[in-house]
């Protein structure tokens, strides 16, 4: 507050307020500095919420690193942009409070010391006088005095009129400076010191006023405060560097802490990848007993497990398929001795006695199934163990087919679309097992006539099988190529073995190409194709290896085929 009082012997005197800057002496109107510094830190937020938005919607996030370094960056200038508004405000109003408080204590001095003591009525001359000597006192300021030569005759001294005149006065605080307030126990003074900060000609102003209790002129002062100004923003440029200087320190401590953290994560990736490749002596190294070294740990111990597992798995089916190669070729020396002799009793089987033919007619039909299905093991025996092995020769395709059909006499009952001179490199003894499996399942399961088509699409060469019968089940397509497979579980006794499609399967895979099922979409039968490369690329040779020399696979047994029965036509026995 600041207010006059009467002096000793009754002169008049401006006494200075304890608080001339407090809130009953500053003007309540919003004012354009005011603005201009509000824009100025909603500029800040803007441009920080701006920033934020940009990296959200920037480069996707595709890995840890990335967003590490992103939420570092994230909150880094979150905290820089906010301590740097709070000092720039704390020191912008530290700046233009000490600013102001020496201008008008000054002003205020003056006035008591210089403007007190005119006369009552004074003359132009004498204000103008009094406020050039107020205005060269050391404030740097610019003074107008407001008085009365007669009644109701204004009159207005300027220390300098090409800067500053009453026409610069805001009418907001000549109005202020002009109420004289109401005397209470809170408020001795009729008349208080108000101020504003202002814009005059782009450059920011404190404008202060007051005027004489008891008579006298009104005074009114303008201070520049560009000097502040550019103070002011020569630290609003040294705390945005600041900023940019904390946001690029957080990104390199950011990578720092990536690579502390991920290289732990990355080195668990890495014995992952290298686990799920099969080296399952994979390990990683423990180091520590934070919640990384607890991960390792866990990881080693399962791959331990995982490891053992596995051993224990292929041990019993090494031992498996050792058992099934073994009584497949412990099989075959009774098989020999059996196939002699059922050749024996075929011969008289016309000769023996009628109560015993039926019985000797099943026992040759049961032993040239057990021997079919002994060459089936044998064979399925080789695929598991990896050691059958291609002999690739250049075959005319239809002459294949062709020779395939006749040595099992189905010329009648098949029919053949295929041109000759279709050239490709296949295994003709495996090729001839696919094709006797896929023909003879499709004339025992499906309905005539079977159609065999040979076609090629780009470098394959397509291979279609199909029959006029019921179809294949849907339940039951799925699983047509499966081992030993029963689409009936009350019929699961069969003349074939349930391996021939499997056989078949195996054979094309090991070509480099494959063997697919449908039923027709006229609902009329169904439709294996069989598709195998031309070229033989991809495939492994060699000389025949123990594939040489042994029995084809049956021909036409299914793994359940159309009644879930692996049935089939007769076999074909490979070339010594």
């Amino acid at each position: 507050m600041c207010a006059a009082t009467a002096g000793e012997g009754g002169g008049r005197a401006l006494v200075a307020d304890p608080d001339p800057y407090g809130a009953r002496c500053r003007l309540p109107a919003r004012h354009p500095l005011l603005r201009i510094r509000e824009g100025r830190d909603s500029t800040l937020s803007g441009a920080a919420k701006g920033a934020r938005r940009a990296l959200s919607a920037g480069k996707r996030w595709t890995s840890l690193r990335v967003r590490l370094i992103v939420v570092f960056g994230l909150v880094a200038l979150t905290a820089a942009v906010s301590a740097s508004g709070i000092a720039y405000w704390l020191n912008r109003e530290a700046v233009l409070t000490r600013t102001q408080d020496a201008a008008l204590g000054d002003f205020r001095q003056e006035m008591q010391n210089r403007a007190a003591a005119l006369p009552l009525r004074t003359t132009e001359e004498e204000l103008r006088r009094t406020a050039e000597q107020m205005s060269g006192g050391g404030g740097e300021y610019s003074v107008v005095l407001l008085g009365e030569r007669d009644a109701g005759k204004p009159v207005v001294g300027v220390s300098d009129p090409d800067r500053f005149t009453l026409n610069d006065v805001p009418a907001s605080l000549r109005a202020a400076v002009d109420e004289e307030q109401e005397l209470t126990s809170g408020n001795e003074y009729p008349y208080h010191v108000f101020w504003l900060r202002t814009t005059l000609r782009g450059t920011p102003y404190l404008v202060g006023g007051t005027r004489i209790i008891g008579g006298g002129p009104t005074g009114y002062m303008l201070k520049s405060l560009d000097p502040e100004r550019q103070d002011l923003n020569s630290l609003g440029w040294s705390l945005a560097v600041a900023t940019l200087l904390a946001l690029l320190g957080s990104a390199l401590l950011a990578q720092v802490a990536a690579t502390t953290v991920l290289k732990p994560v990355h080195r668990l990736g890495e014995a992952a990848r290298r686990l799920g490749e099969g080296r399952l002596d994979t390990r990683l190294r423990v180091s520590g007993t934070d919640e990384l070294a607890e991960l390792a740990r866990t990881f080693n111990s399962a791959a331990e497990s995982l490891q053992k597992k596995v051993a224990d798995m292929s041990a019993r089916e090494e031992s498996s398929r050792r058992f099934v190669a073994d009584m497949s070729h412990e099989l075959r020396t009774p098989m020999t001795a059996l196939t002699a002799v059922t050749e024996v009793l075929e011969e008289e089987q016309d000769s023996l006695d009628p109560m015993v033919a039926p019985a000797v007619s099943l026992v040759i039909s049961e032993t040239r199934r057990l021997n079919t299905l002994v060459d089936n093991l044998m064979e399925v025996t080789r695929f598991d163990a990896g050691t059958a092995k291609l002999v690739l020769d250049d075959v005319d395709v239809a002459d294949q087919v062709t020779a395939c059909i006749d040595a099992r006499a189905w010329l009648d009952a098949v029919e053949l679309d295929a041109e000759r001179g279709m050239m490709a490199r296949l295994d003709p003894r495996r090729l001839d097992v696919i094709l006797a499996n896929l023909i003879g399942n499709a004339l025992k399961h499906g309905g005539s006539p079977v159609r065999v088509s040979v076609r090629t699409s780009g470098d394959d060469l397509l291979v279609r099988v199909r029959d006029h019968g019921p179809g294949i089940p849907e339940e039951v397509l799925p699983h047509v190529f499966d081992r030993f497979y029963k689409a009936s579980a009350s019929r699961p006794r069969s003349e074939g073995s349930g391996l021939g499609l499997s056989i078949a399967m195996e054979n094309a895979m090991i070509h480099g190409g494959d063997i697919t099922a449908v039923n027709s979409p006229d609902g009329d039968g169904a439709v294996f194709t069989l598709r195998l490369p031309r070229d033989g690329s991809g495939v492994e040779t060699g000389d025949g290896g123990s594939a040489d020399g042994e029995k084809g696979g049956e021909g036409g047994e299914g793994a359940g085929g159309r009644n879930g029965r692996g049935d089939g036509g007769p076999g074909h026995e490979g070339q010594e």
